[in-house]
């Protein structure tokens, strides 16, 4: 069984460096499974940035939305990032595709993974409540990934301010 490590933390907490460094410490080369779509310039600059950190040590693949192919189909190859759980829900949820169960079978995959995988998310329930539906039930979705994935890791890091606290296992 490869070893499932989940890392949170806010925007800009260093969560994706953290998770670079510690798939590459798992081998390489690595793969990157990306999961980021580029609908407007801002989010194009975003991607180009986090492209712009891996080197030739790193083999992309796009999974905006079947995240679990991506995973299936590389198993077994390199160690593999996914960056992030947070966009998947996004472009799961605005396909109006049952996240629900993308999650489940997420989930339930991940014992069976003989490659290590690395996934990145976003805390996003620590701040305010959103004023509009859509952005609340955004937010309560990803905590719920977040909770249920997180279960599924062997690991668990929580990123703040650049510094990473180890939680699960304790």
């Amino acid at each position: 069984m490869g070893k499932s490590i989940l890392i949170t933390g806010g925007a800009r907490s260093g969560k994706s460096s953290l998770a670079e460094r510690m798939t590459l410490d798992l081998g390489r080369p690595a793969i990157y499974i990306a999961t980021a779509q580029a609908h407007d310039g801002e989010m194009a600059d975003r991607i180009a940035l986090h492209q712009a950190r891996r080197d030739v040590d790193w083999r992309t693949v796009e999974a905006p939305r079947d995240l679990l192919s991506a995973l299936r189909d590389t198993d077994g190859t390199a160690p593999r990032l996914v960056d992030c759980l947070t966009l998947w829900l996004t472009n799961l949820m605005l396909a109006e595709e049952d996240w629900q169960a993308a999650v489940e079978a997420l989930a339930e995959a991940l014992p069976a993974q003989s490659a290590p995988v690395i996934f990145v998310t976003n805390e996003v329930g620590a701040g305010i409540v959103p004023e509009n539906a859509l952005a609340r039930a955004f937010r309560d979705a990803a905590g719920l990934v977040n909770q249920r994935i997180a279960t599924a890791c062997d690991e668990l890091w929580f990123c703040v301010a650049g510094h990473p606290l180890k939680v699960k296992p304790a």
